[in-house]
């Protein structure tokens, strides 16, 4: 066959092929256009899960009548002129693909207006080469764009199309990550003329909480850590979960890069890692983020879907979001500000028939536990002793004082809130992997000489990285030198891990440095030898602690990073207050 040029329908077929996968993928690019154009109330209707219809209605700046047809042509695009205007993208879109490549595959009409025209206009694309001419259309300042029968001339594509149900459940995820990134838009997701979800404005910090509560769950708002912090030219914002609120799944991890939603596995793999140490194996952390930085240092030229992006400074990108999100959780300690783990909700009282011959419920108290306090201690005035004395400056101390303990494993202790549960074991256990963690930090990683240096084989790449890294390595206990074009030897490892594998140790430390600039894994490994001895060398359930000792473990609790989790994840203590204990004895009912 020879050389030909390809028609111009083809040719948007292929690049449809590229940008439309499926329904989700139209909404997503219609609404990254609305927000370009500066809506600020956007509505989302859908039919049939997207395969019927897919209808935007935004009302931002519109297009001009002479700019309709235009808009549906390739490589036709409003956002940048220029080769500088490409390497500093500050907008969603930018390659004029989007609008040719839906009319490519579907019956399109887009209809607009802009603020100084009197009247609105519309044209319609149906893949085919015809000349399309505007048409008066009867239209508010704004744009709609309505696709039809979504891969009508196409069938291979429609039918690889999945379920109704399956098709606007990706939608809905698409309308939710882009509504997390525009909170000043109000958004409206319609399916089949049902509301799914109507989001107002939000302006305000609460405003913003109450639309993160409404698409991620009120759950994860209350187990979420705010944070803010900008550094050598990055600004990170958003919320992460507390590690007791883990995912089976990363169904829960929204990330913005100067507002793109990105996947990106060098930000999955910074985020893993600062959530390491208070993590369950197999759990997965969830998060809304934003990383804001120069758009000059960022590619977002990656992929004809913008998903992907690259950093210019990778490196540096990956530790500046994992020592912030390290940093932020390690601060997950108990403090008069910060509010407690949540418990386990209570059983709710026990319902008896009236038939059952059980004796009738008490009626409530009108006195709360404080109030019955109160007033006991207006009749018996409490005699002044080092206990009360302790007891009163419960201020002082988030996890107050220690009253007891139950059944050998947990420490019942009482502060201004109510009730506070410790587990004793995972607490110290927490306790002493930060004091080993802290003691090496301190004195270093000790190495030790091999009897018989180790040989390995690698890749020409790797063994240039090991022969570049020769001082990285060695300030973690290695001594690593080049033996060959692909052959490295090792003459030295840290002295903790002398009875590890060190070959593939070496080789996946390699294989991090080549793909994220940085490996852990050393780190790890020694931090996973110190969660062993950590739990080994904490008290054990049914040692009896004196009241002093319980009072040392809960100052310690107090001091320790990362107290409220244990190194496997789970929660050490709960806090129950006054007011629950009410409930579970119905007072004030």
């Amino acid at each position: 066959m020879p050389i030909q040029v390809l028609p111009s329908r083809l040719v948007n077929q292929i690049a449809a092929g590229e940008v439309i996968e499926r329904p989700a993928s139209v909404v997503k690019e219609l609404l990254e256009n609305s927000l370009d154009a500066g809506a600020r109330s956007i509505e989302v209707d859908i039919g049939q899960g997207g395969r019927q219809r897919i209808r935007v209605r935004d009302d931002g700046c519109g297009i001009d009548k002479d700019e309709l047809s235009l808009a549906l042509s390739r490589h036709a695009t409003s956002k940048i002129s220029s080769l500088e205007d490409l390497e500093s993208i500050g907008s969603l879109g930018f390659r004029g693909e989007a609008l040719p490549s839906i009319a490519s595959v579907s019956r399109l009409r887009l209809s607009a207006c802009v603020p100084s025209s009197d009247a609105g206009w519309s044209v319609q694309g149906d893949g085919s080469d015809r000349q399309l001419t505007p048409e008066p259309a009867a239209h508010p300042v704004g744009a709609t764009v309505d696709v039809q029968d979504l891969f009508f001339n196409t069938p291979a594509r429609r039918k690889f199309m999945r379920t109704e149900a399956t098709e606007f459940k990706h939608i809905e995820n698409v309308v939710r990550r882009i509504a997390l990134s525009c909170f000043p838009v109000a958004i409206r997701l319609q399916h089949n003329q049902r509301t799914v979800f109507q989001l107002a404005a939000a302006q305000t910090r609460e405003q913003q909480e109450r639309r993160v509560a409404d698409l991620c769950g009120k759950a994860f708002m209350e187990q979420a850590l705010y944070i803010e912090h900008a550094a050598a030219g990055l600004t990170l914002r958003g919320w992460v979960a507390m590690p007791t609120f883990s995912r089976s799944q990363p169904d829960l991890q929204y990330f913005y890069v100067n507002n793109r939603m990105v996947r990106d596995k060098l930000v999955t793999h910074a985020v893993r890692q600062a959530y390491q140490d208070v993590l369950f194996h197999g759990r997965h952390p969830a998060y809304v983020l934003f990383l804001e930085l120069d758009a000059a240092t960022v590619d977002v030229n990656a992929h004809p879907t913008k998903y992907e992006v690259r950093f210019r400074d990778s490196r540096l990108v990956h530790d500046y979001l994992f020592r912030t999100l390290h940093e932020a959780l390690a601060e997950t300690r108990p403090s008069a500000a910060q509010p407690a783990p949540q418990p386990a909700r209570p059983l709710e009282a026990l319902k008896v028939s009236a038939d059952s011959g059980a004796m009738p419920a008490q009626s409530g108290m009108q006195l709360g536990v404080s109030e019955q306090l109160q007033r006991y201690a207006a009749l018996h005035p409490p005699q002044s002793s080092p206990a009360t004395e302790m007891a009163a400056d419960t201020e002082s101390f988030p996890l107050g004082f220690a009253l007891a303990q139950l059944h050998g494993v947990f420490v019942l202790a009482q502060n201004t809130d109510g009730l506070v549960l410790v587990d004793m074991h995972a607490a110290h256990e927490r306790i002493t992997y930060e004091q080993l963690k802290q003691a090496q930090a301190g004195e270093g990683i000790r190495s030790q000489p091999l009897l018989v240096p180790l040989a390995l084989d690698v890749s020409a790449s790797e063994a240039e990285l090991a022969e570049a890294q020769q001082d990285w390595f060695a300030g973690l206990g290695f001594d690593i030198d080049r033996q060959g074009r692909e052959q490295v030897v090792v003459r030295a490892v840290p002295a903790l891990l002398h009875e590890a594998d060190m070959g593939s140790l070496v080789r996946d430390v390699l294989a991090d440095l080549q793909e994220h600039g940085s490996s852990q894994r050393v780190q790890e490994s020694i931090n996973a030898l110190f969660s062993t001895m950590a739990c080994h060398g904490s008290v054990r359930a049914n040692r009896r602690l004196t009241i002093d000792e319980m009072n040392a473990l809960l100052r310690d609790m107090e001091r320790t990073e990362r107290s409220g989790q244990c190194n496997h994840g789970r929660p050490t203590w709960v806090q129950i207050s006054l007011p629950e204990l009410d409930k579970l004895f119905l007072r004030g009912q």
